[in-house]
């Protein structure tokens, strides 16, 4: 969401309204309106100002632990949702070593107990807005792209609640005022996964078909288009035909895809990896939200930079990813034909690595890495060692080497969080097109194989690792747009989804949470593996969060939880 270009709305309505203040509990929500909702329905720019609003929500309740504005998933928080994955650990816990260790509860969610209640608040809003829209005196043209920007926030609410609980509540138009009873029973009963995505990919539909292409003139930059509605609605078609969900077709979910592809509208970012997550508004942002000195989020560089440096060590990577990028040639660190050298384990990986991971000896700032001991500046040894990550690496991905690590605040903090990218586009399509027709088949109406998609994401100039050769297996190809999920999306929130939607958690999450101690000796390093969290724990349940006992008790036991909890 790019609050750069909405910015006058927002502080508009930051004087104007304090709206629907509400419980916890989606069921049970009383409004404390501060101005009459007249205002809304009768003054076409409050009421503008309120439908940008629901991109981030404006009240102090929409406030996130850090203060920052909550928008969809978790974005940019202290403990990212990496640290609830096999993708980092956070070093000052935050709940996340609960969810690490398989101890979540319906009444224990610590930072995961966010989803439930924020998505269902907003989607009661956006059904208010729905309904004041046709009072609103507009040109039909604008009222059409509004109503397309509702539905599509609202989808993006209810993704929130159907990739984190499965079957969820489907409010309809039950909703439609802020002073609406929502104890109404037939709010309690939760519909099918599949009745779930079908109505949201219904609505995605309505949406792209009244959305723009492009923003321009009067629709700023920032709001839905044509493109984030069926980016969204391609995510969403991917996780129906995954195991998990079993819910739809391989060929819909490629198809899909190639919708977003077709617009002939995004590309792969030229100007590098690295560079991708730093700058605004590139060719492959799809849908991003970008941040102004005034609305900045969590400072990144003090909260997960070394602490040789004054950092905070935030989000450690753990070896067991960095253990899965590849050597530049391709071939992963276990071939013995990889070239891959223990005693100089960092050299010659796939880029990407080096983009988004500091590790022992990366240069950084003014001078290396030094995660070695005895002695080194950003291990145990070096100053605030309480900060001293807990693997041994730090997170490099996203961070920008020109903002303050000291005294950061008011000059930091701006980078844009992208929600979806031209190269989730092309994995999305390379894998539903290989579970469909398989890797080197050209599907009806499509520009190219599953194999080529992904060569594609490869061929980033900035990584430029080896295309994939003809002649794979369906099996090995799936296995290659795995490794291409797992380390081009890293920390992105894709990770934590994707090997539940691949039912393989079972597996990943119950790996130790391994990091390195690396030694330094008379003739250079030597590294030894160790855990980085004990207790990591995975089980059948785990798939879906809880639902939180609060909304349970809200409705008299008439709302269903989720098995095993």
């Amino acid at each position: 969401m790019k609050t750069r270009y909405i910015k006058p709305l927002f502080l508009m309505l930051c004087a104007l309204l304090t709206l629907s203040a509400c419980k916890k509990d989606f069921l049970n929500v009383e409004p404390t309106d501060r101005i009459a909702t007249s205002a809304i329905e009768t003054d076409t720019s409050v009421f503008e100002a309120y439908v940008t609003n629901r991109y981030i929500g404006t009240r102090l309740q929409d406030k996130e632990a850090d203060g920052s504005d909550p928008g969809f998933g978790r974005g940019f928080e202290y403990s990212m949702m990496s640290s609830f994955t096999d993708e980092s650990v956070y070093n000052n816990d935050d709940f996340t070593w609960l969810i690490q260790r398989g101890q979540l509860a319906p009444e224990n969610l610590g930072s995961a107990g966010i989803f439930w209640a924020r998505s269902y608040r907003g989607i009661r809003e956006i059904n208010y807005a729905l309904s004041v829209l046709t009072k609103i005196e507009m040109s039909a043209g604008h009222k059409q792209m509004i109503d397309g920007e509702l539905k599509f926030i609202r989808a993006m609410r209810y993704q929130d609640l159907i990739r984190n609980y499965g079957r969820v509540v489907l409010m309809g138009d039950k909703v439609t005022n802020l002073t609406d009873d929502l104890q109404n029973p037939s709010l309690f009963t939760r519909a099918t996964l599949k009745e779930g995505i079908d109505y949201v990919v219904a609505q995605l539909n309505e949406a792209a078909a009244e959305l723009p292409l492009n923003n321009s003139g009067t629709w700023m930059l920032g709001r839905a288009t044509k493109g984030a509605a069926l980016a969204l609605k391609s995510r969403l078609l991917l996780y129906a035909a995954s195991p998990l969900y079993n819910t739809g077709s391989w060929a819909d979910a490629a198809s899909a895809a190639q919708q977003v592809i077709s617009l002939n509208k995004y590309g792969i970012y030229t100007g590098g990896y690295r560079e991708l997550f730093l700058t605004n508004e590139t060719n492959e942002a799809i849908f991003e939200r970008l941040f102004t000195k005034n609305a900045n989020h969590v400072h990144l560089e003090i909260a997960n930079g070394p602490n040789g440096y004054g950092g905070w060590a935030g989000n450690a990577p753990m070896q067991n990813l960095v253990n899965d990028y590849e050597m530049a040639n391709g071939k992963a660190i276990t071939d013995p034909t990889s070239g891959f050298d223990a005693n100089n384990p960092y050299a010659n990986r796939d880029p990407r690595f080096a983009a988004t991971i500091l590790y022992n000896g990366a240069t950084y700032r003014e001078r290396a890495i030094e995660t070695f001991i005895p002695g080194g500046k950003d291990s145990k040894d070096g100053i605030d060692n309480w900060n001293t990550t807990k693997t041994g690496y730090y997170l490099k991905k996203f961070m920008n080497d020109a903002y303050p690590l000291q005294n950061p605040w008011g000059n930091a903090g701006f980078q844009p969080w992208i929600y979806f990218r031209y190269a989730e586009i092309l994995l999305n399509f390379a894998e539903a097109a290989n579970e469909a027709y398989g890797p080197d088949v050209v599907p009806s109406g499509s520009t190219f194989s599953a194999r080529q998609a992904v060569n594609l994401v490869r061929a980033r100039p900035s990584v430029s690792m080896p295309a994939l050769a003809t002649g794979s297996t369906q099996v090995q190809m799936r296995d290659a747009v795995r490794y291409e999920r797992r380390v081009e999306l890293a920390f992105e929130e894709h990770r934590f989804y994707d090997v539940r939607r691949w039912k393989i958690a079972e597996v990943t999450e119950n790996k130790p949470a391994a990091g390195v101690i690396i030694t330094k000796t008379a003739t250079g390093f030597s590294y030894t593996p160790k855990i980085a969290l004990d207790g990591r724990k995975f089980e059948t349940k785990h798939y879906w969060l809880p639902i939180p006992r609060t909304e349970i008790q809200a409705s008299n036991g008439q709302l269903e939880q989720n098995p095993g909890y």
